[in-house]
């Protein structure tokens, strides 16, 4: 599937309007501090039309025509699961460590928000999950997700069997102490750690990577986001639970398949220029080519 890039500048400049945005983040003390600094040049250039730093709005009513999320990367998961069904373009503020999907700083903000306000950016499309799981074949909870699920032994920690059927078919049973199905987003997440590759965050495929196999031949698949994902633990650890972008959201019993696809809406990420995937990828990630080699003095 091809790449999906969009370029709202004209629809932007074509309105000749102020453009409305939802502010979003968390409660606290950083978000209060760019707010102060931010707020004169949010003023000048468009209409904000919410403010919800407690992610409990219902954002399925508002218009608006981008979302300016204050905080790190777990903000915009959060903002992306309270956006719904109905996504709209996110430009992220990064106040917190690592900031891959949060890529602006607030005196990068302060510098290119005139000119996103005036249309001149791209909204790049991102691959979404829908989480489901089934007890006795019956749906009993659903989720909306942007970077991965996971199933995790939890308590007493000792390894288990997870089996991994791929559009109803067994691939296989991974004995290990955790099992992650990511979209390409996630891919840079717990995935990452886990040993699974990087994929270009607007590819629409899934990445499946087991946490500490218990063999030398299993290694990270990659395969089309257009396929049905399911994961089932026979005899789960007490505290066996799937997790949906770390937040935990049911424990497992034996009776229960954990259902992964693609979600209908799309997470949409505003990208200004400058701010480029590979750049991201080395200034975040310290990603270099080459060992850098250091001379004793």
């Amino acid at each position: 599937m091809n790449e999906s890039r969009q370029e709202p500048s004209n629809a932007l400049a074509a309105a000749n309007r102020r453009p409305s945005v939802m502010l979003l983040g968390s409660d606290q003390s950083s978000v209060k501090a760019a707010l102060s600094r931010i707020r004169p040049i949010l003023a000048e250039h468009a209409t904000i039309v919410l403010e919800d730093f407690t992610f409990q709005q219902d954002l399925k009513s508002i218009e608006a025509d981008f979302a300016l999320v204050l905080g790190g990367d777990g903000t915009i998961l959060r903002s992306a699961r309270q956006m719904g069904i109905r996504q709209r373009p996110v430009l992220g503020v990064n106040l917190g460590k690592l900031g891959f999907l949060a890529d602006l700083s607030v005196d990068a903000l302060i510098k290119v928000f005139a000119d996103v306000c005036a249309g001149k950016f791209s909204v790049i499309d991102h691959l979404m999950l829908a989480c489901r799981v089934e007890r006795d074949g019956q749906p009993i909870i659903d989720r909306l997700g942007l970077n991965e699920v996971a199933v995790l032994g939890g308590p007493p920690y000792s390894i288990m069997d997870v089996d991994l059927y791929v559009d109803a078919e067994l691939v296989t049973t991974y004995s290990c102490d955790g099992l992650i199905i990511s979209t390409p987003v996630g891919s840079t997440a717990h995935s990452l750690s886990a040993g699974g590759p990087i994929l270009r965050k607007n590819l629409q495929a899934f990445v499946v990577s087991p946490i500490s196999p218990h063999t030398l031949t299993v290694r990270p698949v990659v395969d089309t986001a257009d396929r049905v994902y399911e994961m089932v633990v026979k005899e789960p650890n007490a505290d066996t639970s799937v997790v949906v972008d770390g937040e935990m959201l049911q424990v497992l019993t034996p009776r229960d398949r954990v259902i992964v696809r693609r979600a209908e809406p799309q997470f949409q990420l505003i990208e200004v220029s400058g701010h480029s995937y590979y750049r991201t990828l080395r200034n975040k990630l310290g990603w270099g080519g080459r060992i850098q080699l250091v001379q004793d003095d």
